[in-house]
């Protein structure tokens, strides 16, 4: 049992209550005062309710006693408690350590770094087992500084805050206790880094550029970013355009203000012009109020246009007129508005070939193709994969709240050499699912699970069944299949494809194909 008496600081007032329990034959387990609170914490074991009403009642009756009541924790089990659980919990490697340097205190995260058992450490000097500092020579020197070095345990390196513990004493001095070190792995550093430049994701520090023609982009964006021409950006799918976007925006005199994206192939037409421009008042059944537009809403920030050659040739020529002088008339709105807009322009298409098709407005292209940057896909930048691949795996890791795995040699070799026709987002995407299922602390090629891929022909079957023959017979049923709805006959289909009449109405009978089992 635990009472906590609320009493006055008076000389003797603890022998009074120690008295009470000694008449009652209690063994008394601890004692604690603590004058500037006028408290005091007793703690014996547990007695009969009748006893305890007893005991209760006499120690009511010292003279300075104001009040007593049973608590569940004295101040120092509290204390030990909280302690306990801080350092159970805490992410980061702490060890204490005595004057002698002697291992008195590990938690389960310094174990689990060292890799290392609460036997091997617990009760052990710590310099034998460090490499690269020298406790015992420090904790001897004149002046016990705080530290902060590189340190080697068992062949893994940490950073070490190497801090010494200090009681006070008499006279206002403080006598040296021990210290205690606080150990950072390579792989927590890199958590915290990536925790660091989270809120920093839309700069260019969130882009790995190790391979020369990633540092030129990025050289050449930091230099656009702070114009205010429209960019057009160029690039495979996932090569990381918008992201790239997003880097220009936020390194320009605009960050701060609005970034709002469009996504021009998700777009109808029909709402296009709408979406982008606004209403004005009653310009559709049920509107009694008018709408701004993306234009209007990012005025003094930046309109990120996604997939630009998907636009219509109508929404380009409202687009070519807004990009002449920032102004533009709502649907249905006599009075033009005038906005301070940035716009940035991604495609994957070839414009000039949409240009000479007549898809695309050539004035509009010589508009947007002012300040271009050319995304390389990632097959063209080897020397990014590795460091890309080790940015995903330490931001997963640290969203599972696990230690990163280890890239195996060979791993490393198969991601360098495929082709990754998806880019970045495909790279992200199979490390996501790999990370995830990962059981051990390796990562290698078979846990990616990706098909075998060629520039060539593609995708190829790792899992083919069947003979050749056979492999023919489902390509061409397939190739009928996608060709009939457009060439609803034998003799359509046989001029297309350069075969006889009765060659190809063979193979549809073969294969089951006709108006009733192929939707036309």
């Amino acid at each position: 049992m635990r009472l906590e008496i609320h009493c006055q600081d008076r000389l003797g007032i603890a022998q009074e209550v120690l008295n009470i329990l000694v008449s009652y034959r209690i063994d008394l387990r601890g004692i604690e005062v603590d004058p500037s609170l006028g408290r005091m914490f007793v703690a014996f074991p547990s007695v009969d309710f009748e006893r305890f009403q007893e005991l209760m009642a006499k120690i009511r009756r010292i003279p300075g006693v104001d009040d007593v009541k049973t608590t569940a924790f004295m101040p120092s089990e509290r204390e030990h408690n909280e302690l306990t659980t801080l350092l159970s919990t805490l992410p980061d490697g702490v060890i204490a350590i005595d004057t002698k340097g002697v291992v008195t205190v590990v938690n389960e995260a310094a174990l689990e770094a060292m890799a290392l058992t609460r036997t091997d450490v617990a009760g052990q000097p710590l310099s034998p087992i460090v490499k690269g500092f020298n406790f015992t020579r420090w904790l001897e020197g004149d002046d016990v500084l705080a530290q902060t070095r590189k340190i080697e345990i068992h062949g893994k390196r940490f950073i070490a805050d190497i801090l010494p513990v200090n009681v006070p004493a008499d006279g206002g001095r403080e006598i040296l206790a021990g210290a205690v070190i606080n150990l950072k792995s390579e792989s927590r550093l890199g958590e915290q880094m990536v925790a660091f430049k989270k809120g920093d994701s839309e700069s260019f520090n969130s882009m790995q550029a190790n391979s020369n023609l990633m540092r030129r982009v990025i050289r050449e964006a930091k230099k656009m970013a702070q114009l205010d021409a429209p960019i057009l950006i160029t690039g495979e799918t996932g090569t990381g355009k918008e992201l790239l976007a997003r880097a220009c925006h936020g390194a320009s005199s605009r960050t701060g203000k609005p970034f709002l994206a469009v996504n021009c192939a998700a777009l109808p037409d029909n709402v296009a012009e709408s979406e982008l421009f606004g209403y004005g008042p009653n310009a559709f059944p049920g509107t009694v109020e008018g709408k701004k537009g993306i234009f209007e809403q990012a005025n003094k920030g930046t309109v990120f246009l996604d997939e630009i050659g998907e636009m219509s040739r109508d929404i380009q020529t409202k687009l070519l007129r807004f990009l002449q002088d920032g102004s533009f008339r709502r649907v249905a709105d006599e009075n033009e508005v005038k906005v301070d807009v940035r716009v940035i322009c991604t495609t994957q298409k070839d414009l000039p070939a949409m240009v000479q098709e007549g898809r695309f407005r050539e004035d509009l292209y010589y508009r947007l193709n002012v300040l271009t940057l050319a995304l390389p896909p990632l097959r063209e930048r080897k020397q990014d994969v590795i460091p890309l691949a080790e940015f995903f795996i330490a931001r997963l890791s640290a969203r599972l709240g696990r230690k990163p795995p280890r890239l195996t040699e060979t791993c490393a070799a198969f991601i360098q050499q495929y082709p990754w026709p998806g880019n970045v987002r495909q790279l992200e995407n199979a490390l996501y699912r790999a990370v995830t299922l990962l059981e051990g602390n390796e990562l290698d090629k078979d846990h990616l699970q990706l098909p075998s891929y060629t520039n060539d022909f593609g995708y190829l079957e790792q899992d083919f069944d069947g003979t050749l023959d056979e492999a023919v017979k489902r390509f061409e049923a397939s190739l009928l299949r996608k060709l009939f709805p457009a060439y609803p006959s034998s003799r359509q289909l046989a001029k297309k494809l350069g075969l006889s009449h009765t060659a190809v109405a063979n193979k549809l009978r073969e294969y089951g194909i006709n108006r009733k089992s192929v939707k036309i």
